[in-house]
């Protein structure tokens, strides 16, 4: 049986399509860890996602794929905070299958693919630090929220082994630092996480960003949020030297955007740890199970490489001071 034959009898069998319906089904590119589809429906397109048990990366990367539930449950929490995620429709539960809103490529861009062509909008940066903020600050000290998010081992499988700790085995003279910063990450439990905030998880729509992929979602460090976003943006500038300014000024509207909305802590205390985190990321993303795949030439990997390392060996306290040493190493290539 075929994937696509599969879902339809899935959602069959819950009652979500009528019996021995079978409507158009496309496989929609880029899902790493999930199976997703466009399906059309006499109402309209709706997006099919399911969880796989191994994920398409060249590692051997497997992740438990009841990991599906915690993302219908982000969406759905996050909702209360903000309108810009998707509306799950269906969940079939023992499936690790879902049906959420879909969103027309027409009126809705990949922000990556934007940002790769040079379409690169601060604005989009600003309303989405504002939104991250804003579910941060609404799940913050919550006791119901926290327990249904009680899933350390889930994320620990899907980001701090395979990025931190992963890395740490290949830079043995950074290892104990890497592993300190994985283990204070796991055990910092402040408010809803989503985990996978990257450019080819958030549409630039009419109306601002709608943020996908909440399969890593968890009740820990908000500093993680801030630090993967900012680790692409820094990245992009490897990837497309051209752009450099408008990446970095996408960086700086972010910040400024997520940290003003920072009530629940210290700001500068999450800053700190968020910039500690973003110089381990960026490591990761090219010695982690889930290298970046655009820096395609040893010496950009060597860049990133040796600049990670010098701010993971010496952090700095401010995301801003971060992005002067990120633009002092690539003024200097």
């Amino acid at each position: 049986m075929t994937v696509e034959a599969d879902i339809l009898e899935i959602l069959s069998a819950e009652g979500f399509l009528p019996a021995g319906a079978s409507p158009p089904l496309a496989r929609l590119a880029g899902g790493v860890s999930s199976e997703v589809f466009r399906m059309d429906l006499a109402g309209g397109p709706v997006c099919v996602k399911q969880a796989l048990a191994k994920l398409r990366v060249a590692a051997d990367w497997r992740a438990p794929v009841e990991r599906s539930r915690f993302e219908v449950a982000w969406l759905r929490t996050a909702r209360a905070f903000t309108d810009r995620v998707p509306e799950v429709l269906f969940e079939a539960v023992n499936a690790n299958l879902f049906v959420m809103a879909f969103f027309d490529p027409a009126t809705h861009t990949v922000w990556k693919a934007d940002l790769a062509v040079g379409r690169v909008d601060p604005r989009m940066a600003d309303r989405l630090g504002r939104m991250l903020a804003a579910i941060h600050a609404g799940a913050a000290g919550s006791a119901d929220i926290s327990a249904r998010f009680d899933n350390t081992p889930f994320f620990e499988d899907l980001r701090l082994s395979p990025f931190l700790r992963f890395t740490a085995g290949a830079h043995p003279d950074l290892a104990e630092r890497l592993t300190a910063l994985a283990d204070r990450t796991a055990a910092t439990r402040i408010t809803l996480v989503h985990g996978d905030v990257s450019p080819k998880n958030i549409l630039c729509g009419p109306d601002g960003p709608i943020l996908l992929d909440a399969e890593c979602a968890w009740y820990g460090d908000p500093a993680f949020d801030l630090a993967f976003c900012s680790t692409h943006l820094l990245l992009k500038a490897v990837w497309k030297p051209q752009h450099t300014a408008a990446y970095l000024s996408t960086f700086a509207a972010l910040q400024a955007a997520y940290l003003g909305g920072v009530a629940w802590e210290s700001p500068p205390g999450l800053e700190a740890r968020a910039a500690e985190l973003t110089g381990a990321l960026l490591l990761a993303r090219v010695d982690g199970k889930s290298p970046v795949e655009y820096l395609q030439t040893d010496a950009d990997r060597d860049f990133v490489r040796n600049t990670a390392r010098a701010l993971i060996a010496d952090p700095p306290y401010r995301m801003a001071d971060l992005s002067l040493l990120w633009k002092n190493a690539l003024d200097a290539r």
